[in-house]
């Protein structure tokens, strides 16, 4: 089975619960594990499911290559997007949830492919919750993302991503049609408590 090609947890919503699924996509070096409590903390009604990425860079697992620091691999970057799409598609099968209800929750690298399915393949996902994100690449061709909600959740002293990406991706977005918000935290590149509750007030509203 497809799924069977990411190690990954699956945790489903709590009994008589049902509000989707929060794909939850790790930063590098992280793994299946890490975003756990952070999803249960966002959405604790919601199913989660949090695949390991595939790549590993000096050992650590990503979503995808990149060529050097900010520098990404767009060719893998593409491949690993409808990779990563089709395990989703193919995990909602498998686990039994409804592939129409599910929202991305992804920091950094995970993030960035996050913010590369809502271009390649927006299908998968009805909304994404993008912590500390960079612009993936620019579409020739925008996707139609009328009906979609996303949350750039930036860092204002962020020195690995800055600021104006997260400016522009929150732009491209609308462009798209998303309902994209962009929140702002006084943090560099790790999270904290403010983006928890932004995520969180984000969530409330997908309902």
């Amino acid at each position: 089975m497809i799924t069977e090609t990411y190690i990954h947890r699956f945790e489903p919503a709590p009994a008589g619960a049902s509000e989707g699924t929060l794909l939850l996509l790790h930063g590098t070096g992280g793994n299946e594990n890490d975003l756990l409590p952070l999803g249960r903390a966002v959405a604790p009604n919601a199913a989660l499911l949090s695949p390991r990425g595939r790549v590993l860079e000096n050992g650590m697992p990503r979503f995808f290559r990149r060529l050097a620091e900010g520098v990404l691999d767009q060719e893998d970057l593409a491949r690993r997007t409808h990779e990563l799409a089709d395990f989703v598609a193919a995990a909602a099968k498998q686990h039994g949830f409804d592939p129409a209800g599910v929202c991305a929750l992804g920091f950094s690298n995970g993030a960035n492919i996050a913010a590369a399915m809502m271009l390649l393949r927006p299908e998968t996902l009805a909304g994404a919750i993008l912590l500390r994100p960079m612009v993936p690449f620019e579409p020739k061709q925008k996707p139609d993302l009328r009906g979609r909600r996303v949350l750039v959740a930036a860092g204002r002293l962020d020195t690995l991503v800055p600021n104006v990406h997260s400016e522009r991706l929150a732009e491209l977005l609308r462009e798209c049609g998303a309902e994209a918000t962009l929140h702002w935290s006084p943090a560099g590149h790790t999270l904290d408590r403010a983006d928890l509750s932004a995520a969180a007030s984000w969530w409330r509203p997908l309902r």
